[in-house]
């Protein structure tokens, strides 16, 4: 997303605005089945194999893995802020590649959402992958891309077939706010520090036979609480995440999370990036204890190695997955004794 920066005047008006944008939306509790369904599709299915669910190969699994290592290009993909190209692989499958800081930590992400039932892309890290057919020029991501086409550090999705994209969902007007499983998806934000939570992340897709709701850009993950366009220090820093506020406030009936916080303060200098990222405070604020105990009881069943696991998929080192791995052990902890 562009940063726009020019001289501001912020009239007591305007900052009222935004804080009343912070407001949580109102509605009665709901209480969900063991898959969250309504006419509209399915947010969440209950994880029953999450202790033998493979974090390494992620949702996908090891038979949806990339095949080899070289691809053909077909078009590069403008969407968001990072790199993207689409390419397809020996076996006609298509695939979006993502370069840049969220590789890796989206890669992760998926991982840990999917494993406590929630939909996610499939997702796959590559070191090293070659790209056949690149043209001479690139919009985005030419220094990242070599002379032969090589290409390091790269995220893969895969593309499934049948599936489509039919629109985005809104975190104050979806058919699941405030039942037990949405507030757990507001949980796992902030578990992964995911604070990029904008409406245009959120995705419906159909395949024919069912629609579901997913957050599909979950790059933004493991660094800040908070937007900061330096992307090396927002997105996947274990520095910063180590840091991080998690539980910010607690009371009988809810609590506070230090996710989605404000961003970065040189950016109210430009007010139509700072302002819409004010108002999506709410969604880390006053979700009802026992929905928050609840996920944190869920990711406990989780193995030491599979949490391991979801971060040696994305690329990281033996210390970083070990250092993530810690901080999001120590929050589910903190989750589970609410």
């Amino acid at each position: 997303m562009p940063n726009r920066f020019r001289k501001i005047t912020v009239s007591m008006a305007f900052v009222g605005l935004a804080v009343a944008a912070t407001a949580a939306p109102a509605g009665k509790d709901k209480i969900a089945d063991t898959s969250v369904k309504s006419a509209q599709g399915t947010l969440w299915v209950d994880p029953a194999d999450i202790q033998s669910r493979d974090l390494f190969y992620g949702p996908g699994g090891k038979k949806h893995q990339p095949n080899g290592t070289v691809f053909s290009f077909v078009d590069e993909d403008m969407d968001g802020t990072n790199p993207k190209y689409n390419v397809k692989d020996p076996d006609g499958v298509k695939w979006k590649i993502k370069l840049g800081a969220e590789a890796k930590p989206e890669t992760a992400a998926t991982r840990l959402v999917w494993a406590v039932g929630y939909y996610a892309n499939e997702d796959y890290f590559l070191p090293d992958l070659h790209v056949t057919g690149l043209p001479a020029h690139l919009h985005r991501g030419g220094n990242l891309v070599g002379t032969d086409g090589e290409i390091r550090n790269a995220r893969l999705k895969r593309h499934l077939k049948g599936e489509e994209k039919t629109g985005k969902w809104s975190w104050r007007d979806d058919p699941f706010a405030n039942s037990r499983e949405w507030n757990g998806l507001r949980v796992m934000m902030a578990l992964i520090n995911n604070w990029d939570l904008k409406d245009d992340n959120n995705a419906i897709y159909d395949d024919g036979s069912q629609r579901v709701y997913m957050i599909s850009d979950l790059g933004a993950s493991f660094g800040t609480t908070g937007f900061n366009p330096r992307q090396a220090t927002a997105k996947g820093n274990l520095h910063n995440y180590e840091r991080s506020h998690f539980i910010t406030k607690k009371t009988r009936e809810y609590v506070d999370f230090g996710e989605p916080s404000r961003p970065a303060l040189f950016v109210f200098f430009n007010p139509a990036e700072f302002f819409p990222r004010m108002g999506l405070r709410w969604i880390g604020k006053r979700v009802p204890r026992n929905d928050a105990r609840w996920m944190g009881q869920m990711l406990a069943k989780l193995s030491d190695a599979q949490i391991r696991d979801a971060f040696r998929a994305a690329g990281y080192t033996t210390e970083e997955t070990e250092g993530f791995a810690r901080v999001v052990e120590k929050r589910i902890g903190e989750l589970a004794a609410l």
